[in-house]
């Protein structure tokens, strides 16, 4: 999948966008129709440490998810936001899946004698 990643006010290192790049990777075992990515790393300027934003979005099919994520470092914020992506990629999967009956068909003894 190509991840597209804009790190605004600062350069992001090779490191950093080697981990995006892996972790953005794994989701295409979960849903194989994923276009392409987008990330957004952005810094806060707040006091507080969790100053780091990591802000995904997964072109598919038919539809556009999007994880926003602040923590202390680039890396929990951008773990954070595939995982969160992971389950909106699984609620999409049971919509567009073909509904199928669940219903199991219990035989009684009575209808084999």
């Amino acid at each position: 999948m190509k991840i597209r990643v804009q790190s605004i006010h600062f350069t992001a290192d090779s490191k950093l966008l080697e981990f995006i790049q892996k972790r953005a990777d794994k989701l295409d075992q979960f849903f194989d129709q994923i276009i392409s990515g987008e990330v957004y790393l952005k810094l806060e300027n707040t006091e507080d440490e969790a100053n780091k934003i990591s802000e995904i979005k997964l072109l598919i099919p038919g539809n556009d998810l999007f994880a926003k994520e602040q923590c202390k470092t680039f890396e929990e914020a951008t773990d954070k936001a595939i995982e969160s992506l992971r389950r909106q990629l699984d609620k999409h999967k049971e919509k567009v899946r073909p509904h199928s009956s669940n219903h199991k068909v219990i035989a009684t003894t009575d209808e084999f004698l």
